[in-house]
C-alpha cells in the first residue's frame, strides 16, 4: 500500500516497521541555509535569509546565507550541528531497511561528509559516491576588481582583474549510496536470495533512456537533464527520470520505497511509475497539497 503523509518524518519514522523498506531515496536538507527549511543550526542572525537591493533585482541567490567564515564563533560549529541532525534520523533509517537495502541520499558538496560519517556510525556501509551530472546550474560569482572599483581603489582592481570570489559552477550534485549490511556469516548471494536486495539491474539501467547520454554504461557518473515538468513546484526539485534511475537500479516491481523528505514528491512519482509501492512524508503543507496532486494525476 502507497501513501504520503503531513508531518515531521522525525516524528512519523518510529511508527515504520523494523526490516519493511525495501529502499530509501531522498532530497534531503543540505544545510547550507538555502531556505527557511535549510536552516539546520542554532545560530540564525538577523542578516540570515535577507535580501540586498542587488539581490532582490536577481532570479538567482535572492536570498543571504552566511559567508564561508560565518559572522561569528558560533558558525563554526555549523557542520557539527548538520552532523547532529543527520545522526537524529539515520538510526531510524537504519532500523526500518531490510538487509541489504540501499539508500541513496542527495546531499550537498559542502557538508556531504558530515552526513556519511552520522550513516556509518548509524550503522551502514558507504558503498560509493554517485555524481549526478547536470545539463545546467546557477552560478554567479563577483568579479573581485569590481569590488575594488566601488571602494575607488583603482590600483588593486587592475592588479585582481579577472579574479573572482565565490564558487566554480556547479554542474554535479554527489549522491550517496549506502547498503544496510546483510547478516554476518552470510554471502550477498545468500541475501538476495533470501531479501530480493543486495544487487543491481544491469539490464534495466541498460534499456533506461538515461543510459544513451554519452557516458559509460554502469558508471557512476549519470547524465540527466531536467524537462519543463521537474521545475516550478519546489526549489531543489530532482527529475523523475533521474529518480526512476536509482531506483529502478536496486529495487524490483512490488518492492516498497521510502522518502522521508519527500518535497513535492518526485520520488513518489518515480516509484509510482515503476511499479514500486511508496512511502513519503513531508512535512511542509504546500509542498505536500503538491506531491498530492502530482499522484492523483
Amino acid at each position: 500500500m502507497s501513501e504520503i503523509i503531513h508531518g515531521d518524518s522525525l516524528a512519523i519514522m518510529p511508527a515504520i516497521g523494523d526490516n519493511s523498506i525495501h529502499l530509501i531515496l531522498s532530497d534531503i536538507p543540505y544545510g547550507i541555509s538555502a531556505e527557511s527549511w535549510d536552516v539546520l543550526h542554532g545560530n540564525t542572525n538577523s542578516g540570515l535569509l535577507g535580501a540586498s537591493p542587488a539581490q532582490q533585482k536577481s532570479r538567482l541567490f535572492q536570498k543571504r546565507g552566511k559567508p564561508l567564515n560565518g559572522w561569528s564563533e558560533a558558525d563554526k560549529r555549523i557542520p557539527a550541528e548538520y552532523y547532529r541532525w543527520c545522526a537524529s534520523w539515520a538510526g531510524d533509517w537504519y532500523r526500518v531497511l531490510k538487509p541489504g537495502a540501499s539508500c541513496f541520499v542527495f546531499a550537498g558538496r559542502r557538508y556531504a561528509h558530515r552526513c556519511i560519517c552520522a550513516l556509518e556510525d548509524a550503522g551502514f556501509t558507504f558503498k560509493d559516491l554517485l555524481a549526478w551530472e547536470k545539463d545546467a546550474a546557477a552560478h554567479r560569482a563577483q568579479n573581485v576588481s569590481v569590488v575594488f572599483e566601488k571602494r575607488k581603489d583603482v590600483e588593486n582592481a587592475q592588479k585582481w582583474a579577472g579574479w573572482k570570489v565565490g564558487n566554480l559552477r556547479p554542474l554535479f550534485e554527489p549522491i550517496l549510496w549506502f547498503m544496510k549490511p546483510y547478516p554476518l556469516g552470510g554471502t550477498l548471494t545468500d541475501n538476495i536470495a533470501a531479501h530480493g536486495l543486495g544487487g543491481y539491474n544491469e539490464a534495466f539501467i541498460k534499456s533506461h533512456p538515461l543510459a544513451n547520454t554519452g557516458l559509460e554504461v554502469c558508471s557512476n557518473v549519470i547524465r540527466c537533464e531536467a524537462r519543463a515538468a521537474d521545475r516550478g513546484l519546489h526549489p531543489t526539485q530532482k527529475p523523475v527520470a533521474l529518480l526512476e534511475y536509482l531506483i529502478g537500479l536496486v529495487t524490483q516491481e512490488g518492492q516498497m520505497v521510502l522518502d522521508p523528505f519527500c518535497g513535492c514528491g518526485s520520488t513518489l512519482v518515480a516509484a509510482h511509475n515503476l511499479n514500486r509501492a511508496y512511502i513519503g512524508i513531508e512535512i511542509d503543507q504546500g509542498y505536500y497539497q503538491a506531491a498530492v496532486k502530482r499522484l492523483e494525476g
